[in-house]
């Protein structure tokens, strides 16, 4: 209660101020054949009115979440299927490569051994 008791006091002291400045003296609200009017049936008739706007807020956030899910599912799925056609292009074109790798693994070859043949003659210096 202790924790409660500033807020019920602040919210006390707006409604006095709000009715003694007259901002909500015309407002009325019917329920049941009984008039509300005041500060009382402003906040009712605020709360009723105000309740199509809350759901409509509720509504778009679920609706934006549910399509944060649905795009980012939708992302995955698109990159996983960019993964496999780049693995099925790389395996269909790597037989074709084959020419171009025989050269390259000669050179290779052929630079590993002058590099252990000048390691080699630096070293016995």
């Amino acid at each position: 209660m202790k924790r409660a008791a500033p807020y019920v006091f602040f919210f006390l002291l707006a409604m006095v101020l709000w009715n003694a400045l007259g901002w909500s003296s015309d407002m009325t609200f019917r329920l049941d054949g009984d008039e509300f009017d005041g500060p009382l049936g402003f906040l009712v008739a605020t709360l009723f009115a105000g309740g199509g706007t809350l759901i409509a807020v509720l509504v778009t956030v679920v609706v934006a979440a549910v399509l944060a899910v649905v795009f980012a599912g939708v992302g995955v799925i698109v990159i996983g299927a960019l993964g496999v056609a780049a693995l099925t292009v790389a395996l269909a074109v790597s037989p074709l490569l084959l020419p171009l790798l025989l050269p390259l693994a000669l050179v290779w070859y052929v630079m590993h051994r002058a590099r252990k043949e000048r390691l080699a003659s630096n070293v016995a210096l």
